[in-house]
């Protein structure tokens, strides 16, 4: 550290949390795994396994990644914020990816195999938060000003639906800086709410899966059942430790003092107001 003053801690107990929601992240991973190895026949694409791939996809995508994507703000306390907005997007991107594989093996098996589609509560909520959460990902790129003219670029790329509310910000640019404070907690609260829909969703499945395939055996505890609610299990308890994580408020990512220099210079072009609050 500069000066000699000490390096920048994480407050107690975050690392302590993260971890735990990593090594659960990781154990439920691996029970997925387990699960559609040992009793589905494992994964293979363009043949009757492909359906597996579905819950693997997801669990991964939509549940691991996009939690690991909604902690960078809390673990890379120190660093500078456009690394830490690109680790956060790069995670979302991947959530994304995956969870898209998935979606479409489930679609491309029921067609082979004749059955139809989006009929059950767990593939409306499923379907509800993919495609909600590509809405929100894409939100939280209007929400930091950036160094430069990358602010501009990125809010109004016409890639995502989210380009038009980018195009509102920067074509009323007095409003642009107040509605963008507006809208921060907005987008946390609906980050953290599909986060707990994507949970809901893989529970869902894991339990009409388990009915489809071992109805007649699931009621007398035979391994597969036992392994399976495990895993639900394991879903909870992560999302539970990442909600808790996200929700302290003295967890939260402080500002540095270069973004708080940049927010008030991005104020004062948006608002026309100077720092002393003239006009």
């Amino acid at each position: 550290a500069m000066d000699g003053a000490p390096p920048p801690t994480s407050p107690t107990g975050l690392s302590a949390y993260v971890a735990v929601s990593q090594l659960l992240g990781l154990t439920l991973l691996a029970t997925t795994g387990a699960w559609l190895g040992r009793y589905r026949g494992g994964v293979a694409w363009h043949s009757p396994l492909q359906f597996n791939a579905h819950p693997l996809c997801m669990v991964l995508g939509m549940v691991f990644l996009q939690g690991d994507a909604l902690l960078v703000y809390r673990v890379f306390r120190h660093e500078a914020k456009r690394s830490t907005k690109a680790l956060h997007a790069l995670l979302h991107g991947l959530a994304l990816v995956i969870a898209l594989v998935g979606i479409i093996a489930v679609f491309e098996s029921h067609q082979t195999k004749g059955i139809p589609n989006m009929y059950s509560l767990h593939s409306w909520c499923g379907m509800a938060a993919f495609v909600l959460y590509l809405l929100q990902v894409r939100a939280g790129e209007l929400l930091t000003p950036q160094e430069g003219r990358d602010s501009a670029a990125s809010v109004t790329s016409p890639l995502s639906p989210q380009w038009l509310l980018g195009c509102g910000f920067f074509l009323f640019p007095g409003a642009s800086f107040s509605l963008r404070g507006q809208y921060k907690p907005q987008h946390i609260f609906f980050g953290i709410a599909l986060f707990i829909l994507s949970i809901t969703s893989c529970l869902l499945g894991i339990t009409e899966m388990l009915l489809f395939k071992i109805s007649d055996s699931y009621s007398h505890f035979v391994p597969e059942g036992i392994l399976a609610n495990t895993l639900g299990v394991l879903l909870v308890a992560f999302g539970l430790v990442m909600c808790y994580v996200l929700t302290r408020e003295e967890w939260k990512r402080p500002p540095l003092a270069e973004e708080m220099a940049l927010s008030m210079d991005f104020k004062t072009l948006t608002e026309g107001e100077s720092p002393g609050g003239g006009s």
